[in-house]
């Protein structure tokens, strides 16, 4: 509505691509590749085979995520166990912000015996992370780095995070405008562009980044086509 008000402005919005307009780009993420890798390092590090996700809330957004994590997973595990649960259901979107649900959730998984748990489920990970600490497991983080933002305390069970990088997106729209080479619609930043990956801080993945990066490569080249559901 603001756009078409004001048509001499360019505008970005991230994560939506039904806002169209000739003054709007759309910066959209190819989370389900990022969480291919992160789902590729959960077996990779898994001692028991079995591994969890969850998801803030039930939307397609976030099965994305979660379609990236189990194919990587099971490109390195085939028969690899993969529990799931979303924390709330729209439109109850308070799965978003609820520690203490999140923390039940994968206590849940690690009492089922899963040795790392994946969570995309914004303020609710610190649950997950705490949950990780309790049951000695490990638990990997999402969007950004969270081995630099979470609580000292749960630090080193953060295997790595999923990294969404808006910065790059955010950046370069705004390097178009200076430019003026602005483009309206969507645009996906995928691990070809650098939109999206993982982190490597506190050195858990170290020796398997090897393998992990071959998976990149792989992915980008096509020969691995991820899924988005």
């Amino acid at each position: 509505n603001v756009a078409k008000e004001l048509p001499d402005t360019q505008f970005a919005i991230i994560d939506d691509a039904a806002a169209t307009g000739d003054n709007i780009a759309n910066l959209l993420f190819a989370e389900n590749e990022g969480s291919f890798l992160v789902g590729a390092a959960a077996a990779l590090k898994s001692k028991t085979g079995n591994i969890g996700f969850v998801g803030g809330v039930d939307v397609p957004l976030i099965h994305k995520f979660q379609a990236g994590y189990e194919a990587g997973a099971k490109a390195v595990k085939p028969d690899i166990k993969v529990q799931v649960k979303y924390l709330t259901q729209p439109p109850d979107f308070t799965g978003f912000g609820d520690p203490a649900k999140g923390k039940t959730a994968a206590a849940g998984m690690f009492d089922n015996g899963a040795d790392v748990v994946y969570h995309a489920a914004g303020g609710s990970g610190g649950g997950v992370f705490e949950a990780a600490k309790a049951a000695g497991g490990l638990a990997i983080g999402v969007d950004s780095d969270q081995y630099n933002t979470a609580d000292p305390a749960v630090k080193d069970v953060i295997l790595t995070s999923m990294l969404k990088k808006v910065d790059v997106a955010v950046y370069d729209f705004i390097k178009t405008v200076v430019d003026g080479n602005f483009a309206p619609g969507p645009v996906t930043y995928d691990l070809a562009k650098d939109g999206v990956g993982y982190s490597t801080s506190g050195g858990q993945v170290d020796d398997i980044k090897d393998q992990l990066e071959g998976f990149k490569q792989k992915i980008i080249s096509g020969e691995i086509t991820v899924p988005e559901k």
